[in-house]
């Protein structure tokens, strides 16, 4: 006898909130729409307008200052190789996109990781949800952009924040959390209060830890602006999607080249700045 079990509309009710979600508040994600297009599209227009040559050039002398001879000769080689192989422009929108996204995943994630390691009762609550979008395939976070900002660089923009979030959220808490009880008792007992105690105990002293989430916040962002050409971002992704659609082997192999070398740099250079903000005497 074969058990019929009705089937949870999962699926209606999804488009049903998505639906609700774009009527009511089309308004507001035309706005944000046309900011972050506009950011976009002049810092694109910005650094395709500078000669490569001196985009290179202070790319390398930063990663330099950063991270020392090795990591600016690798960065100086790189970027060059990039522009040796006439992928300068789809370099720079793809950096554009990662920063931007970057930036806004760690104005969100390092307050909501403070908030996280500061309140147990909300890392109890949230933490099934971190678990959640860290388990997400990504192509699925390219689904929800689409109805609110329609095919682009933004949607892949908002696609690559929700997605790359969660690591300095986590990190962020975990790093707090790991401060030792000794210093922070040490500073109630010298009568600091909790911004006092926060800012000066244990953001500093938690500050390779978030250091290391914001590296890996970047190469989430990186891996995830490659799979968003899937909904017209620009950059070496599209580069990627357009040789797999035309089957030019070669165009493809040249932009996965040139995805590598850019993340390796990025990597390179977080690694270093996390290591600079590690306390001295601390492996």
């Amino acid at each position: 006898m074969e058990w019929n079990v009705p089937k949870f509309p999962l699926d209606t009710l999804s488009d049903d909130g998505l639906n609700w979600l774009t009527d009511h508040g089309s308004w507001l994600t035309r706005a944000v729409s046309r900011s972050v297009s506009d950011w976009i599209d002049t810092l694109t227009s910005a650094l395709v307008a500078v000669p490569p040559w001196i985009c290179i050039a202070v790319a390398a002398f930063a990663a330099y200052r950063v991270g020392g001879r090795k990591i600016g000769i690798m960065t100086l080689l790189g970027l060059l190789f990039l522009w040796n192989l006439r992928l300068w422009q789809a370099t720079v929108e793809t950096l554009v996109l990662v920063t931007i996204a970057t930036s806004a995943a760690l104005l969100i994630g390092i307050p909501v990781g403070i908030w996280f390691a500061l309140s147990r009762r909300a890392w109890r609550a949230f933490s099934p949800v971190l678990d959640m979008m860290q388990t997400l395939p990504s192509f699925v976070y390219l689904i929800p952009a689409l109805p609110f900002f329609g095919l682009g660089a933004v949607s892949a923009c908002f696609a690559t924040i929700v997605f790359s979030v969660p690591p300095v959220i986590r990190l962020t808490a975990l790093g707090i959390r790991n401060v030792p009880t000794e210093l922070v008792e040490a500073s109630d007992a010298f009568g600091g209060s909790a911004t006092q105690k926060l800012f000066k105990v244990q953001l500093p002293l938690a500050l390779p830890t978030i250091m290391a989430g914001v590296n890996q916040t970047m190469m989430l962002a990186l891996s995830m602006v490659v799979i968003a050409a899937m909904i017209g971002a620009g950059g070496l992704g599209r580069a990627v999607w357009q040789s797999i659609q035309r089957l030019e082997a070669g165009a493809g192999f040249e932009a996965g080249i040139g995805i590598v070398i850019l993340a390796v740099i990025l990597d390179r250079v977080t690694q270093a700045l996390a290591a600079r903000a590690r306390p001295h005497g601390v492996a």
